[in-house]
């Protein structure tokens, strides 16, 4: 059967006895192609002359075609659509009256489309009454956070055939799900003018030849896929065959089909506009649905009215900041001017005081170290800070602005205050060490002679005497931020406590990478003179702790299934250069 007799004899065993002018419209044909295609198929017996129904032998004739079943992609994260997905997956918003993954569900099964998987990771919960309300069946993608969706696919390879390929949060004004398809396919939609959408170039009988990132009046990718029998085998085999290379996990399945776009054969299927909706952001899901912030059931915006005591209509320009290794931030603005709401991380509630960062963050905010600061939830861990608009992070390794650091730490530690937290870095440590134990034996390679030296180090270190002040303990260039007037901020408080002056020169040195070189000169700004043996033996024993600590944190993290990329490395660096360096600085001066 070619494509023309397929599209007439589909949308007649879709709706019997259409006109070949209403034929026309549903599939995009010419009637002149509609006329030579419905000639043939009543020829072939398929079709009642006249009535235009379709015979039970074009019935027949149709089975091969019939779509077998749909796979709905829920695992993501979807970040870009912060502060509600930090709370639930998008999947499940309510848009114009309906949740998304419900309303693409009931629209595959009017299609008669039953055999439904949905593959779910982040927040999977959340979709778990599907199977009971939708009879659909539920497939958890354990390398969700790990990987990017062609893992989905990975876990549901044995169902790929003929299958629909559908993203949980798509939303379509009409459906767009048939019983039958001719060939695999990708939906798009055409952009006039400029855009940054996956653009086609097509070949013969709309086959898809190249894709680019971005381009102009062009059909772009946009909604749901059909894999047909040969499109699934071949896509399989190139799943598994690659699955394991390093390239592979932040790619999207659709860049596995591109990098071997000449083994599929998979045609452009063409939408009007308005038919399929992709919401990238909750602005655009807001000028499609305005009044979905007032209906929205969000803990997050139900705290941001309660502080800034703003209606949901002026929350705006709502858009996620870069994520720090402990917790998620996005902007937005009201009428009073524009924030930045934080929430904490999975896990943090193990590893942070909330209460003693809410008694730090005030200190800091009466010093005027930190005015940014509005509200915190000291049991929850969330919180409002004033957004500092066209800020930049401070350079550690210009000497004008590591001055300025080295002043900013000196003006805090010598502060007549007192909180009731104290933070030993050591002390963390072993508390990362017990979680990490949790876990199962810590059998890292040199980890155990790591953990002896630091334990050393530690006990010469405490023999020292020196006066407790309250410290950052976080201190480093991603906090320490300068306005448009060139002011100094220092940010985020979460682990500031009670604790040794040398704790700050220790993370500043690690998390900004200085060079031993570049952290004697900040000890210089900081003393402003150069520094005694025996203070820069102190101050350097703090970078091996710090290193130690976040080290031990990082596997902490790894462990819990979260990716914390470099930094393992770059802990575990400075930890191995200066816990034996510094030890033997200890060592040497006792022998003589």
């Amino acid at each position: 059967m070619n494509n023309k007799s397929f599209e007439v004899l589909a949308a007649l065993a879709e709706k019997p006895g259409l006109t070949q002018r209403e034929i026309a419209q549903g599939t995009g044909m010419s009637l002149g192609s509609v006329s030579s295609a419905l000639a043939d198929v009543r020829k072939q017996g398929w079709v009642e002359p006249e009535v235009n129904r379709v015979t039970d032998v074009g019935l027949e004739a149709l089975e091969p075609y019939r779509v077998q079943n749909a796979i709905i992609l829920a695992a993501g994260l979807s970040s870009r659509f912060a502060p509600i997905s930090y709370e639930k997956p998008k999947g499940i918003l309510t848009v114009r009256g309906e949740v998304l993954i419900e309303r693409q569900i009931r629209q595959l099964q009017e299609a008669g489309i039953t055999d439904i998987t949905v593959v779910v990771g982040y927040k999977k919960e959340y979709f778990f009454y599907l199977e009971d309300a939708f009879g659909v069946k539920l497939v958890v993608n354990e390398e969700y956070a790990s990987r990017n969706n062609h893992s989905s696919l990975m876990a549901v390879k044995e169902k790929l055939g003929r299958t629909y390929i559908c993203s949980s949060d798509d939303y379509f004004t009409q459906n767009p799900f048939k019983p039958y398809a001719y060939k695999a396919f990708y939906a798009a939609a055409y952009s006039e003018g400029l855009t940054d959408e996956w653009c086609m170039e097509v070949g013969p009988k709309g086959r898809i030849k190249a894709v680019t990132v971005g381009g102009a009046d062009a059909w772009y990718m946009i909604g749901h896929v059909f894999f047909d029998e040969a499109f699934s085998e071949r896509f399989v085999e190139i799943l598994e065959d690659e699955y394991d290379l390093p390239q592979t996990p932040s790619k999207l399945w659709e860049e596995l089909f591109i990098d071997h776009i000449s083994d599929f054969e998979m045609v452009i299927k063409k939408h009007d506009k308005g038919i399929i909706w992709e919401f990238d952001s909750i602005e655009e899901l807001r000028a499609f649905d305005p009044f979905f912030l007032e209906n929205v059931d969000s803990e997050v915006f139900a705290n941001i009215q309660a502080v800034l005591g703003c209606a949901p209509a002026e929350i705006r320009d709502i858009y996620p900041l870069k994520q720090g290794l402990t917790n998620l931030s996005c902007h937005f603005a009201t009428d009073s001017g524009e924030y930045v709401y934080r929430h904490p991380g999975i896990g943090t509630e193990r590893l942070i005081d909330r209460a003693a960062e809410v008694a730090a963050q005030q200190v800091a905010k009466d010093l005027g170290i930190d005015d940014t600061f509005i509200f915190e939830d000291p049991e929850k861990g969330w919180k409002i800070s004033r957004f500092l608009p066209d800020c930049r992070q401070l350079d550690p390794h210009d000497d004008a602005q590591l001055a300025r650091a080295m002043a900013m730490a000196r003006k805090l530690h010598g502060e007549p205050v007192s909180m009731d937290r104290t933070f030993d870095f050591y002390q963390e440590s072993k508390k990362y060490e017990a979680a990490l134990r949790e876990k199962g034996p810590i059998d890292v390679p040199g980890y155990a002679d790591m953990a002896e030296t630091a334990a050393k180090l530690y006990q010469h270190v405490r023999a020292e005497s020196t006066e407790q002040c309250l410290t950052h303990n976080d201190f480093f260039y991603l906090n320490l931020l300068l306005d448009e007037a060139d002011n100094l901020y220092l940010i985020d408080w979460e682990y500031a406590g009670m604790a040794d002056y040398a704790n700050d020169f220790g993370t500043f040195t690690v998390t900004c990478e200085l060079s031993e070189a570049e952290a004697e000169r900040a000890l210089e700004h900081y003393f402003g003179r150069v520094p005694t043996f025996e203070e820069k033996r102190h101050n350097f024993a703090f970078v091996a702790f710090a290193g130690w600590c976040w080290y031990v944190w990082s596997l902490v993290k790894e462990a819990e299934g979260d990716n914390v990329g470099e930094w393992l490395y770059i802990y575990y660096n400075y930890a191995k250069t200066y816990l034996g360096k510094v030890l033997d600085w200890y060592e040497i001066d006792e022998q003589q």
